[in-house]
């Protein structure tokens, strides 16, 4: 990382609806931002922790980390909603969190890091592809 003034930390569960205007440049504008953030704070209450980016004390970046157990890889971690404000990308940040979220991974007793990308999100591919992700399948949803 080139900038001395980036620091990756977990975002205390108490300011974890700081992550709620990233998550709507992601592109979840078409939930209400108060939805959001209710969503986010119930999220918090389960096995979800977040990884914050800053530059100099300013959220700049996000990553939401799930916690479970797979029957294919035992205790893993999903990873979700990761998002670098467009201003500072293509500084290695990305590559940055990516380390923070292994040696995470690591200490938290996880074997295993897994992600879902959209499917026209070609950028991201090429990026977990680089990071030495493979893709295993498909995911489906059906919205009810």
């Amino acid at each position: 990382m080139k900038d001395s003034n980036i620091a990756i930390r977990l975002i205390p569960k108490q300011d974890i609806t700081s992550i709620v205007p990233l998550l709507q440049k992601l592109g979840n504008n078409s939930v209400p931002k108060a939805l959001l953030t209710e969503r986010v704070q119930e999220m918090a209450s389960q096995n979800y922790q977040c990884v914050g980016i800053y530059a100099s004390k300013v959220l700049i970046g996000t990553c939401g980390m799930w916690f479970q157990t797979r029957h294919y890889a035992g205790r893993s971690m999903e990873i979700d909603h990761v998002f670098i404000d467009e201003a500072y990308r293509k500084q290695g940040i990305g590559k940055e969190l990516m380390e923070w979220i292994y040696v995470y991974a690591v200490q938290t007793d996880c074997r295993w890091v897994e992600l879902n990308t959209y499917v026209h999100n070609f950028p991201s591919h090429k990026f977990y592809y680089n990071q030495g992700f493979v893709a295993k399948g498909y995911h489906f949803v059906k919205e009810l």
